[in-house]
């Protein structure tokens, strides 16, 4: 029709050809007429005088606006033509609508876009949302992907529903204007290869939380049960921009699995179990040559390289054991082995009586029959769900207290469990969440008494339930489940009641529901089972707080500590009495030491000497405790070093490490292998004393060989190729002549001057200040003496792992000594007014996190604070008034000869040193500059260890701000109506209008209303009416009785905070 209009006004201008259209526009296919503009221009106005549009389904919404527009300016339509649609204009006359009533609401404007072309998209599919170009099906309980979704589609909203499988059946190969695809939060465990064959502009494609465990080439995923990722998973993703791979088990990535995603721009792999050993190093090489956003993902494995982000593992760190498992060559594949002990069979596996501890991994994912019966297993780990095709579980004859909840939620197509002669005492509200094919459960011969309301709502299959042989307690707390087993009879077999006495020994099937009636509290026992704070096992007022598997934790009231809060913190903390003796507080910071027998002094740190009459014969006594022992001269042996030595023989062999003995009978010596010296080969060669390393690169002593250690921006094996930061630059540039004394010149796009970007621990505009140091044993800094007239105050920021070590140290006899002791921060003040003054912190500082003490000191009086804790303070009591010591003032540790001293005399209670980070150290007011302290000894800039990356720095957050959780990882704090983990969901919160009769008490409204509701999505936040008015409306009763009524009138929609 389109073409045929077109030619026939242009090459034609006679008004009977003018009626001819007219004709052809009346054969009802003016729904197509909305985008067809021109054809009236091709009529000359003079030509035409009137038009007959007549007895067609005009779709008046914003594409057909130009049309009310011309004939508002040329008024000679004169056939009643009205709009067929949209149904909130319906029926009207479009000469007499103002063309600001052609609007388009939701996809209108998108879905009749083409009409011109004969083409009209399908309507919003049923409980879906449309705006735009988005289809919003979130949370509509769809078991399906919907058919009917329209073409012009461009993001789909399926998450939240409980789609099992996404099928092959070409919907996507429709949807080319598809990019994103939202399918988080289904019950997918099987996605058909080719189903999103077509989607060929499909860029965002979200899988978080379903149930798969494995993974094909067109499948993106998060929340998952991904173990490893092999060079083929993603082949055929070419245009996929952004993959998500969040929260899975993903521990191995082999090389090339991402090497055919050319589009790819952001990787997501934070909060999977990397194992980072000589598989990984490719993938860590590939991170720094690609630019993608990542996040930062971290390695959990090994231990030694737990918490390291990926990209900062030296090559050198990716080494495989060849003892240990994740080291073979087919590490990737390892999940598919049989456990070790077990004997597997197809798809079953028998791991009966193997005396296991825990559930066994590598297990097959294709397992349908498990046998884990009499074993020693405790607990049930997550590990289980993964073994979505299990049919058949036994756990009997282990020791397994309690099923917490969502025990075997993926275990979907499971039909029987055993867990019968366990130790159960506890089951959890949703411990057998999601087995909705279950048959057969056996709980029998356990220690059960009560059973939530609900546990077994999901077990919609179930047949058999064996209950017998525990002591079930029966009142109205378990009459749902009276109900439950009498409703469609399962068999529970011999459940009989335990208590209370009215019930004892009463079947649950047999006995009338109206039995189970409450008429006192349970015994303390039995609530005790799933409850571990019942017994109120915390002390001195602290909190009770249930953990997950029946366990507690006590937040203790300040001034008290341990695992129950039973211990008071005072001077006697942590037991400064030694060799056993006991502790007494004498008053407020003071304490005194009751002895053990056999030990004498202030602190019972005397040893009585037992080798006053010693029978050692060719050796040297050493005291113990009401004893000694002989330490024999070399080549003698024997309680009392009595015997001879016969050297080299197989008894004894002196030389270590792979070293030759040659005995000459009154000595012998080693020959020992390369990079061994020594006595008996036990040294390492130093083989770094005529090392090569250049550009003030660290030597690091290896076996037999060495490393070079390069500082930032060197390379090279011996540090010898220099940075070229300055071959970067023009000759022209700022950076030519910069100033930066600790740190790289960097000139910004399109500035004039230089910025510096400093070293690690360097600070100030040009870098030359050093604010932050890392502490390692023997460390230490030493200032001027510090000035106590007429106050000394110090603040210092510092974050460790280590529970003792030196933080500051001023004094000789009188002193102030801080130190770490067990955790806590430990003072001693002595201002020569004996004895001394102690004080512990409430707050433990040893957790790796940076902390902040202040310290006060006036006069005598000491004042500490602990970040932004209590405030506390001790009191020197005596004559004297001031701490005045001309010794140096020292940080994080101290030489060896003067912390020998202090832990002799009791100022510091253990002399290692301090281990970790310090910054921002302030004086009395001044910020110190570490690069120009008195003694510097085994500090380094920097606290690489320690630092605390910026998470958000590479954030995906798209509409909302990036908030950092922990150290490691963030949360997107959306704006107002986006949602999703990112905030990448808009919202399609609208207005959705519908005429209809409004009912009261019998009556109706005389006409139909226009009324509206909103729907669709905000986020966290409400879609609800933001703007209404008030709206008189006749109603009228049976009787005849007529009446008026004001009625609320939705006029606008939005997101609101207030729901």
């Amino acid at each position: 029709m389109f073409a045929i209009a077109k030619i026939f006004f242009e090459k034609n201008n006679e008004r009977y050809l003018i009626l001819f259209f007219i004709f052809f526009f009346s054969s009802r296919f003016a729904p197509f007429f909305n985008t067809s503009y021109f054809l009236f221009f091709s009529l000359r106005s003079h030509l035409v005088n009137n038009r007959h549009l007549g007895e067609n389904p005009f779709i008046c919404d914003c594409n057909l606006k130009w049309l009310a527009s011309y004939l508002q300016k040329h008024p000679i339509e004169t056939s009643d033509a009205r709009c067929d649609g949209p149904r909130r204009i319906q029926r009207r006359r479009i000469t007499a609508l103002d063309p600001s009533k052609f609007k388009c609401l939701g996809s209108e404007e998108v879905r009749t876009r083409n009409a011109g072309n004969c083409l009209v998209d399908k309507e919003c599919p049923t409980s879906c949302v449309c705006e735009g170009t988005i289809v919003d099906c979130s949370q509509k309980n769809l078991r399906e992907i919907p058919e009917d979704i329209p073409l012009f589609t461009s993001e789909l909203r399926l998450n939240g529903n409980s789609i099992s499988k996404v099928r092959n059946n070409g919907i996507f190969k429709r949807l080319l204007n598809l990019q994103r695809l939202d399918l988080r939060q289904n019950q997918i465990s099987d996605i058909e290869d080719g189903s999103f064959l077509g989607a060929s502009n499909l860029n965002d494609l979200l899988l978080t939380q379903n149930k798969l465990t494995h993974i094909r080439p067109r499948m993106v995923l998060r929340n998952n049960f991904l173990t490893s990722i092999s060079n083929d998973t993603f082949a055929d993703l070419v245009t996929i921009r952004l993959l998500s791979l969040y929260e899975n088990k993903i521990r191995c990535i082999k090389p090339g699995a991402f090497d055919k995603l050319k589009s790819l721009s952001t990787l997501n792999l934070l909060s999977n179990p990397l194992h980072c050993n000589c598989h990984m190093k490719w993938f860590s090489e590939w991170l720094r040559k690609n630019n993608i956003a990542t996040g930062n993902p971290i390695c959990q494995s090994p231990e030694r390289l737990k918490g390291v982000p990926i990209q900062d593992v030296e090559a050198g760190d990716f080494v495989c054991n060849e003892n240990d498992k994740d080291s073979a060559d087919d590490f990737c594949e390892l999940d598919s082995l049989c456990p070790s002990k077990c004997h597997c069979q197809g798809t079953l596996v028998r791991c009966s009586q193997k005396k296991l501890t825990i559930i066994p991994n590598y297990i097959s994912n294709a397992t349908t029959e498990l046998y884990l019966d009499v074993n020693d297993i405790a607990t049930v780990s997550s590990s289980i769900n993964k073994l979505t095709e299990l049919k058949r579980l036994d756990l009997s004859n282990n020791r397994i207290s309690l099923l917490p909840d969502f025990a075997f939620s993926n275990l979907t197509k499971l039909e029987t469990l055993i867990l019968s002669y366990n130790k159960l005492e506890c089951i959890q509200a949703e411990s057998f969440k999601g087995l909705k094919s279950l048959r057969i459960l056996s709980l029998h011969g356990n220690d059960i008494s009560l059973i939530p309301n609900g546990a077994f709502k999901d077990l919609v299959s179930i047949t058999h339930i064996a209950l017998g042989s525990n002591p079930l307690y029966c009142d109205c707390n378990l009459r749902w489940m009276s109900e439950w087993i009498k409703k469609d009879y399962k068999e529970p077999g011999i459940a009989k009641c335990s208590e209370p006495r009215s019930m004892r020994d009463k079947l649950i099937l047999t006995t009338p529901t109206d039995q189970f009636v409450c008429l006192s509290e349970p015994e303390p026992t039995v609530l005790a089972k799933c409850d571990a704070c019942y017994g109120f096992p915390c002390k001195n007022g602290a909190t009770c707080v249930t953990q997950p598997l029946r366990q507690f934790r006590c937040i203790c009231a300040p001034g008290f500590y341990g695992d129950r809060c039973e211990f008071k913190i005072d001077a006697c903390f942590g037991n400064p009495c030694e060799n056993g003796g006991t502790c007494k507080v004498l008053e407020a910071g003071r304490f005194s030491c009751h002895c053990l027998s056999g030990f004498e002094g202030y602190r019972c740190e005397i040893n009585i000497d037992d080798c006053v009459s010693n029978k050692c014969e060719h050796g040297a006594c050493v005291d113990g405790v009401g004893n000694y022992r002989c330490k024999c001269e070399d080549g003698f042996t024997g309680d009392y070093c009595e015997k001879k030595i016969e050297f080299c023989s197989k008894e004894f062999n002196p030389c270590k490490n792979g070293g030759t003995c040659f005995d000459h009978k009154t000595y012998y010596n080693c020959s020992c292998p390369l990079g061994w010296k020594g006595d008996n080969c036990t040294e390492n060669v130093d083989d770094c004393v005529d090392h090569a390393c250049q550009n003030r690169g660290i030597c690091i002593d290896e076996v037999n060989g060495y490393r070079c250690q390069c500082p930032d921006s060197f390379g090279g094996t011996f540090c010898e190729l220099a940075p070229l930061v300055e071959m970067l630059y023009p000759q022209t540039s700022p950076c030519q002549q910069h100033d930066c004394k600790h740190g790289v010149c960097f000139q910004p796009n399109g500035g004039t001057d230089y910025i510096c970007k400093c070293h690690s621990g360097f600070t100030g505009k040009r870098c030359d200040l050093l604010a932050s140091v890392s502490f390692n044993e023997g460390s230490y800094l030493a200032f001027d003496p510090l000035s106590t007239k007429p106050i000394a105050n110090v603040t210092l920021s510092f974050a460790t792992k280590k529970e003792n070590g030196v933080l500051l140290y001023f004094g000789e006899n009188e002193h102030l000594a801080i130190e770490l002791f067990r955790g806590r921060i430990r003072v001693s003040l002595d201002v020569g007014n004996y004895p001394v003054s102690t004080m512990f912190s409430y707050e433990e500082v040893s957790d790796g996190k940076y902390h902040t003490l202040k310290f006060l000191l006036v006069k005598k009086n000491f004042t500490l604070q602990v970040d932004d804790g209590m405030v506390r303070t001790i009191v020197n009591e005596g004559s004297k008034e001031f701490l005045e010591v001309q010794k140096p003032l020292y940080i994080g540790g101290l030489p060896k000869t003067l912390s020998t001293s202090a832990l002799q005399k009791y100022h510091i209670w253990n002399d290692s040193s301090f281990e970790g980070c310090m910054t921002k150290i302030y004086v009395n007011g001044n910020l110190k500059d570490i690069m120009v302290a008195n003694q510097q000894r085994g500090v380094t800039p920097g606290c690489a260890s320690f630092e605390q990356r910026d998470v958000c720095e590479n954030h995906l957050c798209q509409k909302g701000r990036c908030l950092p959780t922990d150290h490691l990882s963030y949360e997107c704090k959306c704006k107002p109506g986006w949602s999703g983990p990112f905030c990448d969901q808009a919202p399609t919160c609208q207005k959705q209008v519908k005429r209809e009769h409004i009912h009261e008490n019998g009556c109706r409204s005389v006409r139909k209303v226009k009324r509206a509701e909103c729907s669709g999505s905000c986020g966290s936040h409400c879609c609800k009416p933001v703007k209404n008015k008030v709206r008189s409306v006749k109603m009228v009763c049976p009787s005849g009785v007529e009446y008026t009524k004001n009625v609320e009138i939705v006029r606008k929609c939005g997101c609101s905070k207030k729901c």
